[in-house]
Order: C-alpha cells, then sequence, then structure tokens
C-alpha cells in the first residue's frame, strides 16, 4: 500500500508538472543586457528644405505596461483608445529642441505642456513652424511650435479626432489649419461586454469568390459597426493661429484630406456603408469629392463599392479609377490611374495601367498621358515636358523607369531603367528632388539632366554616390563616392545639388550616427551638425565583420559575426552561438546572393535584437543570409525547407571552419516569419540545440488565401501548405523550442492562436517547449516590462539548452537521414 502511495504520488506529481502553468511578475535580465536597456535614446530629426533649422524630437525607448492597457477598441482594422480618440498604439515624443543647423546646441522649447505626449508632426507651408497634437488623458490637443522663438502654444482643448488619417492639414497661407474634430452629435458607445443581443451575426456568400487573407480586428458584428461609425466621424474645423474656430464641413467619416498645390482645393475622401466583416476599413465604400477653400462643392470625383472580391494575386487591383493624386508642378491638377487588364494579373495584357490627368472643375474622365507595362507607383513631376513614372510586376520582381512627356501623349515614353529590384548591385538610386513655388517635391532638373542619390552596394562593399544622368539617353556621370572604408555614409538629401550641398549620415559600428553637409566638390570638406554620443558604451570592444560563405549548391550567403570583447582570435576558443535571421523570398540566385550587410553599421541594440548575448559569452551571428529562390516557372517556397536547412547549415559551417563555435551548442531565433522558419529548422534539421520563436505562425492551412511571398492559396498547392507548416510536423519535433507571442498580435497571419496551439500540440507529443504570451503587447513588443521579460525569457531559454547543455545527460536520438532532404 505505501509503494502504491508511492507511484501515485509520483504519478500525480508528473501529470500535473506536464499541465502546470507559471504565475511570474515580470522579471529583468542580467545587468549585462540591462546596461544596454536603460540607456537614452538620441532624438529623431526633422531639418527644413534650406537647411537652417533642426528639429530634435526625444522620446523614452519604451512605453509602459499601464500605458498599454488604456482602454482600447479594436475596429475595422484600427486600434482606437475611444476615450483620447487617437490610436491607441501611437508612439508618442515628451520633448522638442530647436538647433539653428549652424549653431552649437539645440535650444529648448519653451510652452511645451506638462508631461508630453506630442505625434502628427506637421510643417507649415513656409516651414516656419511646425504643428502637432499633444495627447492628455481625456482627448487630443492641436499645437504649433513657432521655429524661430523655439516656443510653442495650444490652439484647442483636447476635442480633436485623430483616430482616421489627415488630422492636420494647412491652409495655404499659413494663417490655419484644416482638422478633424470629435462631432458635437457623437452617440455613446455601446458596451460589448454589457450589451444584449437583439439576435444572432449572419456572413453571407453570394457566389463570388472573396478570397482574402486573415486580416486582424476586423468587425465581427452590428455594435462593431455601431462603434465604429462613431469612432470614425469628425467634423472638419477651421482652427485659425490665434485659436478661433469655425466650422469647415458637417460631420463624416473622413479618411483623406488634400490640398491643392496652390491651396484654392481640397480633395476628400470619406467611408460609407454598408461596412464588412471580411476587409479593413481602407476597402469600405468610399467617395471622393473636391471642394473649394471655403468648403463649397466642386465635384464628386469618384465612387468606390466596397471591395472583397478582387482577383487573385499580389499584383490584383480593383477596376475603375485610383490613386487620386494631386500633380506637384501645377497648381490644381488631379492624376489618376485605371487598370487596362481589369485589375486581373491573370490576363495577359501589353499594358496593366494607364494614367491619366484631369484639370479643375474635376468633372467626366481626365486625359491619357501615360500607358506602363507593369502595375503603375509613382510620377515624379519636372515640368511641362518632363516627368518620371515608375512601375512594378510582383511576381517577376521587375520594376521600369518611363521618362514622358506629360503634355504630349503621342510622344512615346522612353524606358531608361528596366530591372529586377532585388538587384541591389545596380541600383541606380532615388532622383533628386527640390522645392517648387508650392511647397512641393519636383523633379530637380538641369537642363535635360536629373540627378541620383545611391545606396552603392558592390561586391567590394558600399560607396554610397551622386550621379548626374541625361534623360535623353539614359547616360550617367559620376560626381561623387564615398571612399569610406571604416565607417558608413548615407546620403539623406541633397539640400542643393547644384551647389554640391548633400546632407549625409556617417557612423562606425561603434560611432553613434551624426549629420553632416557634405560639399561633394570638395570630397574632404564636411561639416558637423550634430553630435550624439555613443549610449552603448559596453559594445565598443565587441568584434564585429560581416562574413561570407557558399551554400552547398554554391549561393554566396553573408551573416554579421560578433565575437565578445577580449576573444582571441589566434587562438580561439569554441563558444556557444546564437543565430538570428529572416527568411527572403527571391525569383534569381544572382539577386539572393548579394550582400546588404555592412559591418560599420552602428551596432543598436534594439529590443529584439539578438547582439546582447556577445556579452554574456556567446557569439551572435545576426542577420545570416536565408534566402528561398525559385527561378522560372519554380516558385521559392516549391523547395522552401530543403533551402532553409542548407542555408542554417552553411552558416554554423563558415563559423565552425573559423574555430570559434561549438557545433553542438548552437541556438536560432526569429522573430514573426523569423519565428517560422525557427520552428521548421528545429523540425527538419539536428543543427541546433534549442530555438527562439517570437510571434509566428506555424500551421498556414489557418492562412489559406496565401502568406508572406506565397500567393497561391491551400487549394491550388495544399503540399506546400502542409510541408511548410510545422504544425503538421509536430512529432518531429526533438528540439527545445520557446515560444513568445503578443497577446493583442495585430499582424495578418500571426493570431495569437497559431503559438497556442502549436504549443499545446508540442505539449501533447512530448516535446520539449515554454510558451509565454505578453498582456496587450502587440506584433512587437513595446512596454519595457515585456521587453524585459522577454530578454529575461530568452537568457534563461539559452542558459539551460544551449551555454550549459549536457549533452551526457541528453536523449541524443539521431534525426532522420530523410528530414535533411526534404
Amino acid at each position: 500500500m505505501k509503494r502504491f502511495f508511492i507511484c501515485l504520488s509520483a504519478m500525480f506529481l508528473f501529470v500535473s508538472g506536464m499541465f502546470a502553468q507559471e504565475n511570474l511578475d515580470y522579471q529583468k535580465p542580467p545587468k549585462e543586457i540591462l546596461e544596454l536597456i536603460d540607456v537614452p535614446l538620441a532624438p529623431a530629426t526633422l531639418i527644413d528644405s534650406d537647411a537652417e533649422m533642426m528639429i530634435f524630437l526625444y522620446r523614452d525607448q519604451f512605453k509602459s505596461i499601464a500605458e498599454l492597457s488604456e482602454e482600447e477598441m479594436r475596429l475595422g482594422g484600427l486600434r482606437i483608445n475611444p476615450v483620447t480618440n487617437i490610436n491607441s498604439r501611437a508612439r508618442y515624443y515628451n520633448d522638442l529642441k530647436v538647433k539653428p543647423v549652424d549653431g552649437n546646441q539645440p535650444i529648448e522649447v519653451t510652452g511645451l505642456p506638462e508631461a508630453p505626449r506630442l505625434t502628427n508632426f506637421s510643417w507649415s507651408p513656409d516651414e516656419s513652424m511646425i504643428a502637432f497634437t499633444h495627447t492628455t488623458d481625456k482627448g487630443v490637443e492641436l499645437w504649433v511650435l513657432n521655429i524661430e522663438n523655439a516656443s510653442a502654444k495650444k490652439l484647442t482643448e483636447g476635442t480633436l479626432n485623430a483616430n482616421m488619417r489627415s488630422t492636420i492639414n494647412w491652409f495655404r497661407d499659413n494663417s490655419a489649419l484644416l482638422v478633424t474634430m470629435l462631432p458635437t452629435d457623437r452617440e455613446k458607445l455601446i458596451d460589448a461586454e454589457t450589451s444584449v443581443p437583439t439576435g444572432p451575426t449572419i456572413s453571407v456568400s453570394d457566389g463570388k469568390e472573396a478570397q482574402n487573407r486573415t486580416y486582424q480586428d476586423l468587425l465581427k458584428n452590428p455594435n462593431d459597426e455601431y462603434n465604429f461609425e462613431q469612432l470614425a466621424r469628425s467634423a472638419l474645423i477651421k482652427v485659425n493661429l490665434d485659436g478661433t474656430t469655425s466650422k469647415w464641413m458637417a460631420p463624416k467619416m473622413y479618411s483623406d484630406i488634400s490640398f491643392s498645390p496652390d491651396g484654392k482645393y481640397v480633395m476628400i475622401t470619406n467611408i460609407k456603408k454598408p461596412f464588412s466583416y471580411l476587409v479593413p476599413y481602407y476597402r469600405f465604400p468610399s467617395e471622393t469629392t473636391i471642394y473649394d477653400a471655403s468648403g463649397n462643392l466642386v465635384n464628386m470625383i469618384n465612387d468606390v463599392p466596397l471591395i472583397e472580391d478582387l482577383p487573385k494575386g499580389f499584383m490584383a487591383e480593383r477596376e475603375g479609377k485610383r490613386d487620386f493624386q494631386w500633380r506637384d508642378d501645377k497648381p490644381a491638377t488631379l492624376v489618376y490611374v485605371t487598370a487596362l487588364d481589369g485589375g486581373d494579373p491573370e490576363v495577359e495584357a501589353e499594358y496593366r495601367d494607364e494614367f491619366f490627368q484631369i484639370e479643375a472643375p474635376f468633372k467626366g474622365n481626365g486625359k491619357s498621358i501615360l500607358k506602363v507595362k507593369n502595375r503603375g507607383s509613382r510620377i515624379l513631376w519636372g515640368d511641362d515636358e518632363i516627368a518620371l513614372a515608375t512601375d512594378y510586376w510582383w511576381n517577376t520582381r521587375n520594376t521600369k523607369t518611363y521618362v514622358f512627356n506629360p503634355s504630349d501623349s503621342s510622344e512615346d515614353p522612353e524606358i531608361i531603367f528596366d530591372r529586377n529590384y532585388q538587384d541591389v548591385y545596380n541600383d541606380p538610386g532615388s532622383f533628386v528632388t527640390t522645392k517648387n513655388k508650392f511647397g512641393r517635391n519636383i523633379l530637380k532638373l538641369d537642363d535635360e539632366n536629373a540627378f541620383l542619390l545611391g545606396s552603392g552596394f558592390t561586391e567590394e562593399g558600399q560607396y554610397p554616390f551622386v550621379d548626374k544622368i541625361d534623360l535623353e539617353n539614359g547616360k550617367t556621370k559620376r560626381l561623387y563616392q564615398s571612399k569610406f572604408e571604416d565607417k558608413k555614409e548615407s546620403l539623406v538629401e541633397a539640400l542643393d545639388i547644384e551647389d554640391g550641398k548633400i546632407l549625409v549620415r556617417i557612423e562606425a559600428s561603434t560611432e553613434y550616427p551624426n549629420y553632416y553637409i557634405r560639399d561633394i566638390n570638395s570630397d574632404d570638406k564636411l561639416t558637423q551638425i550634430t553630435s550624439f554620443e555613443n549610449p552603448f558604451k559596453s559594445l565598443e570592444d565587441v568584434s564585429k565583420e560581416v562574413i561570407t560563405y557558399k551554400r552547398d549548391d554554391g549561393l554566396e550567403l553573408n551573416a554579421t559575426l560578433y565575437l565578445p570583447a577580449g576573444y582571441d582570435k589566434e587562438n580561439p576558443e569554441k563558444l556557444p552561438m546564437l543565430m538570428w535571421a529572416y527568411p527572403r523570398e527571391f525569383k534569381d540566385k544572382n539577386s539572393a546572393s548579394q550582400n546588404t550587410s555592412n559591418a560599420n553599421d552602428f551596432t543598436y541594440p534594439y529590443y529584439g535584437s539578438p547582439i546582447y548575448w556577445v556579452n554574456l559569452g556567446y557569439v551572435v551571428l545576426d542577420d545570416a543570409s536565408f534566402p528561398i529562390v525559385g527561378e522560372g516557372d519554380e516558385e521559392p517556397n516549391d523547395t522552401f525547407r530543403k533551402q532553409l536547412v542548407a542555408n542554417g547549415k552553411a552558416a554554423i559551417d563558415a563559423v565552425d571552419e573559423m574555430g570559434y563555435v561549438d557545433r553542438d551548442r548552437v541556438a536560432v531565433g526569429g522573430h514573426s516569419y523569423g519565428a517560422f522558419m525557427t520552428a521548421n529548422l528545429l523540425s527538419h534539421s539536428d543543427l541546433f540545440a534549442a530555438g527562439i520563436a517570437r510571434s509566428g505562425a506555424y500551421n498556414r492551412t489557418l492562412t489559406p488565401f496565401g502568406f508572406q511571398s506565397e500567393e497561391r492559396s491551400y487549394w491550388e498547392a495544399p503540399e506546400v501548405y502542409n510541408t511548410m507548416s510545422p504544425f503538421m510536423h509536430t512529432d518531429k519535433m526533438k528540439t527545445p523550442l520557446l515560444l513568445i507571442h503578443g497577446e493583442a498580435d495585430n499582424n495578418s497571419g500571426t493570431y495569437p492562436m497559431q503559438s497556442e496551439r502549436y504549443f499545446n500540440a508540442l505539449k501533447g507529443l512530448g516535446a520539449t517547449a515554454r510558451l509565454v504570451m505578453l498582456p496587450k503587447e502587440s506584433h512587437g513588443y513595446s512596454a519595457k516590462e515585456s521587453v524585459l521579460h522577454v530578454l529575461w525569457e530568452q537568457n534563461q531559454w539559452l542558459e539551460k539548452y544551449v551555454k550549459n547543455r549536457n549533452l551526457e545527460d541528453e536523449d541524443q536520438e539521431e534525426m532522420p537521414e530523410e528530414s535533411l532532404k526534404n
């Protein structure tokens, strides 16, 4: 009897251990990590067009869990704080400073509110002021910063409605702003928890295909519809700089507002019913209307129905007029696009899209100005005779750049660039723009010539450049190329290309990025305009290099390798390693093999970085190349698993050949699609001692109408969905896996359920796993308490299953040979 009691007790302990939950308070990682977390951030910067004044915007690195716990409604793809009427996930700045570009120290802004929560920054047309919002406990206020005297003042109480876009728009004369404000007739919101249903919620399929991705935060019932309408409705109010206000337009669900370049007209888009339970608000019905600057109706220019049933494919588009924009080089001319293939990528067509322009009073159809072979992307306006258009086609990764005459559509456009947009070594760069008399950015022209700023990735390294291009023949002349070998120079923007003045950012692995004005006519002439210091001193002696190596099929790969401070490369010690990666799909091996890593990038340990562990005695291999290539008719995902394992093996082999890594103590981790990668690697190889998977998806049948870069549906390629889903291969998992997920994940396809169901399967089949669900957190983690706890969890996992792994006590069951091949 005594022995039976002991057996029962042991069984009870075993069973309770299997199903036990841990109730932990938020934990903190060790000091080696904490000292890299508790540091002040350098400010974000704004600079005016003449490079005379800079604005420094300061914020805390993280929110608090209390902030994330404020009331939130998730409706139509939006997350709204219904008390304050602003995006519940908004990032706020808490201080502003002004600095003349040629000044020494930034100047404190006077008049700011107590405990500032600032966002929605908007330059005035003459760039003498910046409008912004301040969120109080009760609502959103409108404020204005006078840059010359570095003073701020409040214009309204907390009555703005910042739930939708276009909260602030300046009138052209700089004297007033058009803002979205809470309507006086807003009804009380329905409390979904306490309201009594009046009937079931019913959705109907009328036989038309409506293949949509798994969007988050959709409307679910009539209560949601009612609340969405109340929260989206705004009155348009004119606010003068003295704080006086006047009604400008009656309440509607305004989603977009933009003034014409000359300020005489306003284009306004508002959402209409019926709403949808299948798609977010930006695919609800809408109408776009033109008004004059006094709010008088000019003409309705577009009426768009509910968009639930697009054709299949990433390049699908709706029929009809779309993408209305003001032409930046004209006072008041609109441009729009229509699909020539019915919006269906499967339809063969010589030209896919056509651009039209239409002038006041904006009636009828516009005048055709250009047809493009792919989907139209954007137009950069120059003058009456020169403009540039770009298109793209995802399936082939092709993009074209056209030079055309917007005044004469009978002239054939010239294609000056026709390239694979993933081919970074042959990227010609971005065209330089300049502000015109309307304050709009247009193409900077020198007769028939334009200018390009390029990132400068090459096989030998990264060397940013400035080119002059003849738009008649496409020939370029190099005006400047960075010569830095021990630093990285980024060309931010051309301040005065004719005078050779370029705003650049210069950094090194241990040198915090700072801004300079470079004179490209004199290579050595640099004028430093900021002096931010490196806050991450403990990483200064860490070894950092970009390594290149080859996959078993000859594809060249790369990664950034970090070694602990003081590591002796001449007498290498085999250390545990943490590898972090994210798979990317390519249509050709040439693009897949190109190196976009730069050892001179400043080492910035953001919340999700693996770099922290280099200070804890690990080798860290960050941003390891994980290309998935499918050339010709083959899709990348047809051989996803095979290529994934080959990428992982090549990375470990490369570091092993250098003598730095203990192959039995290697962990792999990733976030989102990187988490999906991690679970697959652990299921189909024996390369790793443990894995960390954050905010991932593991069962692709739950995203049946495409995911990531897979546009085929489950029913078109069931073997791909099943083969790629770690959930379907849970029985193969023999490696400890840490799963972390935000309970409020808003990313399409990575519902929290993905981690919960996968963990249940892992636990049911006896795998070693731990599931950590973070309250209130979205796809990325923002509360300091959450971030510190995640780092603690990761460190505990790595210490137990990687650094201090005891091979003698483990069941060293061999991974089946076929699992490495499939």
